[in-house]
């Protein structure tokens, strides 16, 4: 199957299960090979005591893009350790673009780099995260291997 293919099916069994994403409205908009651009509009109840966008999610929303960029191979992968330097606060209603990749994999580790953004272009936010593929089950469990509609 082509890797493309691939990114895409594993987004989609991922999807399904992520209701943490969901909730907070977190979108994949957009999946490859050691790629994932997510999207999160700031709303209301995610403003901080200061009046801007709580830290902790934008950490998530460049969280989300890093594990679907690293899982986007069909392998089961989780976070070994992440860590994010914020720039630039983000205020209620800003569109918010989290774009991670790959730069490097080896063996069963990996190391993304993921930029938070607004939707002008204005940098929020710089995330790195070190992956780690487990052993065992993939992520689409065999579902990247059928054909499709089967």
């Amino acid at each position: 199957m082509a890797a493309q293919r691939v990114a895409e099916t594993a987004r989609d069994a991922m999807y399904a299960r992520d209701r943490a994403a969901r909730a907070l409205g977190i979108a994949v908009e957009e999946i490859g090979p050691g790629f994932a651009r997510c999207k999160m509009t700031v709303r209301d109840d995610m403003l901080n005591g200061h009046g801007t966008c709580h830290g902790g999610l934008i950490f998530t929303l460049a969280d989300t893009a890093f594990a679907y960029a690293c899982n986007s191979y069909d392998r089961a992968t989780v976070a070994l350790g992440a860590q994010i330097t914020f720039t630039t606060p983000a205020q209620g209603g800003d569109g918010l673009i989290a774009t991670a990749s790959e730069r490097s994999r080896s063996g069963r580790t990996g190391v993304y780099d993921v930029e938070v953004s607004r939707a002008d272009g204005t940098l929020l936010a710089l995330f790195r995260g070190n992956a780690y593929e487990t052993r065992g089950t993939a992520v689409c469990v065999g579902v990247a291997d059928r054909e499709p509609g089967t």
